[in-house]
């Protein structure tokens, strides 16, 4: 199936509670006023034909932001593989991969189904560890910041012992090893952050830049098995949101729309993008790694629902660790609220998601296809009515 309809038509209540089906989206698309086109299922290999198949002015502004090509690879197995190869990976002596660059950003990210397939030889089995450290009893073992701590119904704040930046502070949870995904939870996380960034800036007037980071579990690079996530201020805009509002800028003054607008309705255009009670919710085509989402929301409160439901796909779809980052508007200051989550991987694997390819090419390569986690989100986040 291929999905579209005007971003103004597109509004998701919450959402269904099992796997996608493809019948079912049918009839559920139908019934909140999709324009439903029966047709090959769109996956990242159609991307030349998807856009082909836009009208003039939305193929337009879907080239203004994506450049991509698709070509084959090719290989030769010697005779003594090609048995194994089948049986592992069936036949792929010819592979297609994507490459989809956002132009603007520079974010770029090559696509091959078949790396997913690829085995592991090195597992190793991790056993979560006993409910101990400092985040089990924070108010005891942990800094304080110097203008106090802030504490929600599910999180509470201290003073990063070993801080990224001169404003650094973790949000510990109470609850420390629940995958989360309660809207409740998710918005006092958000609102507990905004609070540690209001005193913070009464701290030090200069600092008006928040950047929230949740890195949820080892394979996303925490350092402690409690649930926590990061909120830094500062003064200096760090370098992925200053680049982010360069192309803002620039794109404004090129085309006189506002980038994030236009950038949703590409999503949206070729079935990647839908609304969920307020926030505008996209299956990257640019991801950094595997199944990522982008949430672009006016405000926290928008922002919380939309965020809770990514995190209920993840878990149903099996994603074991995430690092999510919200960017957020400047301290006093109008403007989005941006979200991004990406799936870190095996919690049980020793093999690295990032190479050589993402650290030092600045193109990432991944194995999922952005049009299957869409099904998914549309699952979680639309309604049978």
């Amino acid at each position: 199936m291929f999905y579209s309809a005007p971003a103004s038509a597109i509004t998701i209540n919450p959402a269904l509670d099992r796997s996608p089906d493809p019948a079912q989206c049918e009839s559920l698309l139908r019934g909140i006023g999709y324009a439903v086109e029966i047709m090959v299922r769109p996956d990242i290999t159609r991307l030349s034909g998807i856009v082909q198949e836009l009208r003039p002015g939305m193929a337009e502004v879907f080239s203004r932001i994506f450049s991509w090509y698709i070509k084959p690879g090719h290989l030769v197995f010697p005779d003594a593989m090609k048995e194994w190869v089948r049986e592992k990976y069936g036949d792929i002596e010819t592979q297609e991969i994507v490459r989809v660059t956002n132009t603007l950003t520079g974010e770029s990210t090559l696509f091959n189904s078949i790396r997913a397939r690829r085995p592991v030889l090195t597992p190793r089995a991790e056993d979560m560890p006993a409910e101990k450290g400092p985040f089990a009893d924070p108010l005891q073992e942990t800094p304080a910041d110097t203008f106090g701590r802030v504490e929600g119904e599910h999180w509470i704040t201290a003073s990063n012992i070993a801080k990224y930046d001169y404003l650094h502070a973790v949000l510990i949870a109470r609850d420390p090893y629940t995958y989360v995904t309660s809207e409740a939870q998710v918005a006092d996380m958000l609102h507990v952050a905004i609070r540690w960034c209001q005193d913070a800036h009464r701290a030090d007037p200069q600092a008006v830049y928040p950047f929230l980071i949740w890195n949820y579990l080892w394979r996303a690079g925490a350092s402690i098995v409690h649930n926590h996530a990061q909120i830094l201020l500062t003064h200096h805009l760090y370098t992925a949101p200053a680049r982010i509002e360069r192309a803002r800028e620039e794109y404004l003054r090129r085309y006189g729309t506002e980038y994030h607008d236009d950038l949703f309705l590409a999503h949206t255009a070729i079935g990647l993008g839908l609304v969920y009670r307020g926030a505008r919710v996209m299956a990257c085509l640019t991801p950094k790694k595997e199944h990522e989402v982008m949430i672009i929301a006016g405000s926290p409160d928008d922002l919380a629902p939309a965020l809770a439901k990514v995190l209920e796909c993840y878990r149903k779809i099996g994603v074991q660790s995430y690092n999510a980052a919200v960017y957020m508007p400047p301290m006093g200051g109008q403007g989005h609220h941006v979200a991004w989550v990406v799936d870190r991987g095996d919690l049980h694997s020793r093999t690295s998601d990032i190479g050589g390819m993402e650290l030092c090419a600045g193109t990432s390569v991944v194995s999922s296809d952005p049009f299957r986690l869409m099904e998914h989100l549309t699952a979680i986040m639309v309604s049978s009515r």
